[in-house]
């Protein structure tokens, strides 16, 4: 596995930028939340109060990463202008149960209109397919940024489709550039594979697998035919914020399955030892190494590995 790389100026420069020019965007900075009497923060608890039951000042304060002292003033505040209303908790004594109130409700009203009017506002202009980029990105985001429980998104498979080609060769061209420090011939490679693929593609013998998660691309995986006895998988990828989730192993586990329905007798790949993860994902299912030998290839020094499944 890599070393981690601290993140580079350059990255942190272009993400404060970023969240300047958002807070800017969606008005943020201004005195009052959306125009209205309401603080930023406040706006935010009056959100989460609106949108989810049976809360806690902890809870809140804890998911909204408030200070305990500065939330139970503003809950105060909420309830002295008759927003918020409590009830004991039966579970425990010690909690009350945060509710707004009718009044609270017709409060937040016009706050939740006027972010959905601005938000309209950002997106009424883009063309459709600018506004599914923009989309994208920001759950992209969420997945990146987000704790671990958010990344687990599930995935689906499903056929290749018309861009999806380009999308593949550009991401691991960059990926295996990040990682491991290949130059741009690796990425000429997936595109004279991907396509000699698209060319000759005889889906009686060969098949692909695009694995998407909320609409983007997480990862993919190929199986062509190499003879009438020997199919052969190529180019398994996953995207880094999809790993952990098991689709590496899913993509592997669809090849196998589709070489044993087409009576092939062996599936085989090549890979290089450095790909440990991949490596591994073979070996756990069932692949076994049946040859290795050095080579030089997009700029490095590597060992190539041939590994065969005996179907």
């Amino acid at each position: 596995m890599q070393p981690v790389q601290a993140p580079s100026e350059r990255q942190i420069a272009d993400m404060r930028r970023f969240n300047r020019f958002y807070t800017r965007q969606i008005g943020v900075l201004e005195e009052g939340m959306y125009k209205s009497e309401f603080s930023l923060t406040e706006a935010r608890v009056l959100f989460e109060l609106a949108h989810r039951d049976r809360l806690t000042a902890s809870v809140l304060g804890n998911d909204l990463g408030l200070d305990a002292g500065y939330l139970s003033r503003m809950l105060k505040k909420f309830e002295r202008h008759g927003l918020l209303k409590r009830q004991p908790s039966t579970e425990d004594g010690r909690q009350s149960h945060l509710t707004l109130t009718e009044e609270g409700r017709r409060a937040f009203e016009p706050l939740d209109r006027a972010a959905r009017d601005l938000v309209e506002a950002l997106l009424a202009p883009l063309p459709a397919a600018d506004r599914e980029t923009l989309t994208a990105a920001m759950r992209t985001v969420e997945r990146l940024l987000g704790p671990a429980p958010e990344r687990e998104a599930p995935y689906a498979l499903r056929p290749l489709r018309v861009g999806d080609i380009g999308w593949i060769i550009h991401r691991q061209g960059l990926l295996y550039h990040q990682e491991y420090g290949w130059d741009e011939s690796y990425e000429a490679l997936v595109a004279e594979i991907l396509s000699a693929f698209v060319t000759n593609c005889d889906p009686r013998f060969e098949a692909s697998w695009i694995a998407e998660c909320d609409g983007e691309i997480v990862g993919s995986v190929f199986v062509v035919r190499a003879s009438e006895e020997t199919a052969k998988l190529r180019l398994l990828y996953v995207e880094p914020a999809a790993r952990g989730l098991g689709i590496g192993r899913r993509l592997v586990d669809e090849c196998i399955g589709f070489a044993r329905a087409k009576d092939y007798k062996r599936l085989t790949l090549w890979t290089n030892d450095i790909l440990v993860s991949a490596r591994r994902i073979y070996q756990a299912a069932g692949f076994r190494l049946e040859k290795e030998e050095p080579h030089h290839s997009f700029g490095k020094d590597l060992v190539g590995q041939t590994w065969t499944f005996d179907l």
